[in-house]
């Protein structure tokens, strides 16, 4: 049963990246490519999460955590690059 669901979740995932992927490239402005991003960010995490419950290590957890904390800063930081024209005052 679980094999069953990790490899749905591994296709499911895949296909969400492929997609962002896509939105990535083909964005019709900076915010939807800057979303995507942040969205390919998440789908990356999940993945790693899936890669560590199928292997039965528990270090893909911590590398899963600072992912989404350097995913994080880096769509902050976009968003203020969008706004305000700089990243640091």
């Amino acid at each position: 049963m679980l094999e069953g669901a990790l490899a749905f979740g591994f296709a499911a995932l895949g296909l969400a990246l492929a997609l962002n992927l896509w939105r990535l490239l083909k964005g019709p402005c900076v915010a939807n490519r800057i979303l995507a991003l942040d969205t390919m960010v998440i789908n990356a995490i999940g993945l790693i999460v899936l890669a560590g419950i199928a292997g039965g290590s528990g270090t893909s957890f911590e590398a899963a955590l600072l992912l989404a904390t350097v995913g994080f800063v880096g769509t902050v930081a976009y968003a203020k690059f969008m706004l305000r024209g700089d990243i640091i005052e």
